[in-house]
């Protein structure tokens, strides 16, 4: 997928088992992702691949809805989930979870792919919009599931 690409990791002071649960529960989604607004529905918790989920998020003020399907679920390492959203755009956001410290600690990467709808031209009016917004809230992000972590 090609589109507006965000990569960020964060080193996080527990072991991949409890930032999976915190990061994999849709309930939690408000206490970590900054632009979270609201989950209107999910699977059974814990999610498997398969599993959809219904949330809105908030990008410049603007709330927008997004439906997104758990694509690949590898319990304590790796999920992939696939969004569609307004106008036919898609999102791909991956987290990506890496032992270090013996086992004590995670090495979070989270990587979002944003495709906007009408092509090049969309990809052009998306870069205008969003800018350098959604690495930003990725990092904000991390930032603030550190904290949870070390709580």
């Amino acid at each position: 997928m090609s589109g507006s690409e965000v990569t960020v990791s964060i080193d996080l002071p527990a072991p991949p088992k409890e930032v999976w649960d915190l990061v994999m529960d849709p309930q939690r989604l408000g206490d970590w992702v900054t632009i979270h607004k609201e989950l209107r529905r999910h699977d059974a918790v814990p999610p498997r691949t398969g599993a959809t989920m219904e949330q809105v998020l908030v990008l410049r003020g603007a709330p927008f809805k997004v439906t997104w399907k758990l694509v690949t679920c590898e319990e304590g390492a790796r999920a992939e989930w696939h969004g569609r959203g307004p106008a036919r755009s898609h999102a791909e956001t991956e987290y990506l979870l890496t032992e270090i410290d013996g086992g004590k600690g995670t090495r979070f990467s989270y990587r979002n792919d944003f495709k906007a709808p009408l092509g090049p031209l969309g990809s052009i009016a998306s870069k205008a919009l969003v800018g350098g917004v959604p690495e930003r809230e990725a990092r904000a992000s991390l930032d603030r599931l550190k904290k949870l972590l070390t709580a």
